[in-house]
């Protein structure tokens, strides 16, 4: 790299440092650095990938130091310096520790030299065809200079120079553009970060991840990992290798949003992942109006930089600007954000939210789209905050006024078709709702999640593994799918797979109930009575005493011989189903599971009343009735076969 001048403006990152000013700036957000982590980091950016010696720190900035004050000075100054870059000594991306030796910087880096005049405060690195007149890039060991007059032969020399630099460049870029067309078929988008000082505007930040990673999943040809496994990382400090190796990868995109009032500006690079080389980084602004617009042109860059091939339909999608009402997309951004924390109090506070974004825009579509996902979690057993009776149809009717709106909204058909599935019975409409969500948002892992039960209830138990594997691959940290794949495993009579998939949810996180119910399950299927009880009262104590558990726990006493602790259960639910919150399909099974098939059919009756989600009939509890002919009657008269 050329020495550096007083002039020169060095990036790396998201990062401009100015030797001018002395200003470190984010995405072109000032960041304040004192003035001798400044003076550090100058030193160690005039010779960025060597190590720069104690000694050397010493003669350059603490030349009055004794060897006592010496040390705890630059310990104090690379700890504040790395405090001020978001970097740490454990897992560096910028500055490198060498023990006893010194320190080097790591990142890859790149300079720009200019008059004052040229050089504005907030200026966000930009692409070498956007280089102003008058500067000076260095990038990767290529440099472009400006021409000066200053004699002919200086002319011609500088010609020649420039001749060649170009074509250095140009094989640089060829090389770096054929790698990104042949090597990056998946990606991660990290949270971006909020750079407003305010945690009151992290919703923000996620509802632009979450925007950025919708567009991208629509690109069939590209493996995009979904929302609940990349915000696993947020505010984590592990290595982009290492995050790219967690979650198979072969690129990151990460990023910064900053909001001002009206004004939003994103800035994204993205980076491949196995030698956490930066490929390309650009800013966009705008008004919050246009934010949706500001999404798909980062989308379209990132398509465009590792060359994916887009059909027309993701063509016409990435084109696709719409303009929001700011205050409808407020209310919309922040009950997503409750919604995706997946609590019961969330839920309803996210509810709340999309109906006021509904009020400030009634034909804002996603407004409506976010309703339906609300309502079908809500009456799902998981929550069980409404019964499927009082929440399904109100899901419905959502998801189709969001379609009657915009009939492109994967999420819409997804709700949709739960709906069809789970409450009207209506199976071949949800296949259809199902496929069209895939069709237009191929990497949207829920609709592949939801998919995968659709195709166990018709009893094509090898298809719904393959879709619910799909989307573990799409989101590999989402807790419920790779549960949901233990039980469909069990479903599929293959007890050790499921126990094997069940140990690696638990693995993930050991407090997470239904990975212990699931393994549980299992459990009671090869008849290891001990370690599913086990289990199960782990299972009920991590949930709160859930109904799902307890009916579990039911079948293993009743299983093991220990009838009067099954009934105790029993009996609970139903003194819990007679106040108000009923529970007549666990109540049925524990009834089979102590033999009593004519109050087990009974109270399946009334779930069928209910209206129950027909997916409970699919799991190892009921198998003690699927030869008896009424049972056989009923799931006849719900429409699937036997």
């Amino acid at each position: 790299m050329p020495p550096l001048r007083h002039t020169s403006v060095v990036r790396f990152g998201t990062y401009e440092v100015s030797l001018q000013s002395g200003e470190v700036r984010k995405a072109g957000v000032r960041i304040r650095v004192q003035q001798q982590p400044m003076k550090l980091l100058e030193l160690l950016l005039e010779r960025p990938g060597e190590v720069v010696t104690r000694e050397e720190l010493r003669s350059r900035v603490w030349p009055n130091e004794s060897f006592g004050d010496f040390d705890q000075a630059v310990n104090i100054a690379i700890a504040k310096l790395r405090s001020a870059l978001g970097d740490s000594a454990e897992n560096p991306r910028y500055i490198e520790t060498l023990p006893k030796r010194g320190y080097r910087f790591i990142a890859e880096v790149s300079v720009v030299e200019a008059d004052a005049s040229v050089i504005r405060p907030g200026s966000v690195a930009g692409d070498l065809a956007g280089t102003a007149p008058g500067q000076q890039v260095h990038a990767a060991g290529v440099a472009v200079a400006p021409q000066r007059r200053r004699g002919l032969a200086r002319r011609l020399a500088v010609l020649v120079v420039l001749v060649l630099s170009v074509a250095i460049l140009a094989v640089w870029l060829y090389r770096s553009r054929g790698y990104a067309r042949t090597g990056i078929r998946s990606l991660v988008v990290l949270p971006l970060d909020n750079l407003s000082g305010e945690a009151s505007q992290d919703y923000f930040a996620d509802g632009m991840t979450d925007e950025l990673i919708t567009d991208l999943a629509q690109i069939s040809a590209l493996r995009v990992i979904s929302r609940t496994s990349a915000m696993v990382y947020k505010g984590a400090r592990k290595p982009l290798p290492q995050i790219a190796r967690e979650l198979n990868v072969d690129a990151v995109v990460e990023g910064t949003v900053l909001r001002s009032g009206d004004q939003v500006r994103i800035t994204a690079q993205l980076i491949q992942a196995s030698d956490d080389k930066h490929l390309w980084a650009e800013s966009y602004e705008g008004n919050v109006r246009d934010t949706l617009a500001l999404q798909n042109r980062v989308a379209r860059a990132i398509a465009e930089q590792i060359r994916i091939n887009l059909n027309p339909q993701e063509q016409a999608a990435l084109k696709n600007v719409k303009v929001v009402n700011p205050e409808a997309y407020e209310s919309y951004l922040k009950g997503r954000y409750f919604w995706n924390k997946r609590t019961a109090n969330d839920l309803m506070v996210a509810l709340a939210y999309f109906n006021q974004a509904i009020e400030e825009d009634p034909k804002y579509a996603q407004a409506y789209s976010g309703l339906a996902d609300t309502y079908a979690l809500l009456g799902d057993w998981q929550y069980a905050v409404m019964t499927p009776k009082e929440a399904l149809p109100r899901a419905k009717a959502a998801a189709m006024k969001a379609l009657e709106l915009d009939d492109s909204l994967s999420e819409a058909h997804t709700s949709l078709a739960f709906c069809l599935d789970g409450f009207d019975w209506d199976f071949e409409s949800a296949g259809k709702e199902f496929r069209r969500a895939i069709d237009l948002n191929p990497g949207y892992a829920t609709a592949h999640h939801w998919y995968s039960w659709h195709l166990s209830l018709l009893g094509r138990n090898n298809e719904a593994i393959v879709e619910m594997k799909k989307a573990e691959n799409l989101d590999p940290l989402s807790l419920i799918i790779n549960a949901d794949l233990a039980e469909l495993l069990l479903i599929a009579h293959l007890p050790d797979e499921s126990i094997q998939q069940s140990r690696k949810t638990i693995e993930m996180d050991p407090n997470f109930a239904f990975g212990h119910n699931q393994l549980a399950q299992a459990y009671l299927e090869k008849h290891m009575f001990r370690e599913a009880i086990a289990e199960l009262q782990k299972a009920i104590d991590l949930s709160g005493g859930s109904p799902t558990c307890a009916t579990n726990l039911a079948r293993a006493y009743a299983a093991s011989g220990k009838t009067a602790a099954a009934v105790g259960l029993l009996n609970d639910l139903k003194k819990r189903s007679a106040s108000g919150d009923p529970h007549t399909a666990e109540i049925a099974m524990i009834y089979a599971a102590l033999g009593n098939n004519d109050k087990a059919m009974a109270w399946l009756d009334k779930s069928y009343e209910e209206r129950f989600n027909p997916g409970v009939l699919l799991r190892p509890g009921f198998d003690p009735l699927r030869s008896d002919s009424r049972f056989q009657a009923l799931v006849r008269r719900i429409g699937l076969p036997l």
